[in-house]
């Protein structure tokens, strides 16, 4: 179950498309970012974030992708069930081996 975002997944999209969009009219990324979060009313490093996120996944910056990362949360989620199991199964497995001892020494 992820977090819930505190803005719509279309604010982002929109505000992301903004910024790329109006980058060329600002001195920098910083610039455009810090305009467009204040017209928006969300965060500046929110937006900041998102926009990075976003070159990520088109694969502008180097990173994990939007989709990767959630493969990578699943698979870490797997691994910690498997673990558990794993460590049931051991206990359980000497439990039952420490009375078949008793049980032919009684």
């Amino acid at each position: 179950m992820g977090r819930r975002s505190k803005y719509p997944q279309e604010l982002r999209e929109r505000a992301v498309r903004l910024v790329l969009e109006e980058k060329s009219q600002h001195p920098n990324e910083t610039a455009a970012i810090l305009s467009i979060a204040e017209k928006l009313g969300v965060g500046h490093e929110a937006l900041r974030k998102w926009v990075k996120q976003q070159e990520t996944d088109t694969g502008q910056r180097p990173g994990l992708t939007t989709g990767d990362a959630e493969r990578l949360r699943q698979l870490e989620r797997e691994n910690r069930e498997l673990k558990r199991a794993n460590e049931i199964l051991r206990k359980a497995s000497a439990y039952f081996a420490q009375a078949e001892l008793d049980r032919r020494h009684s």
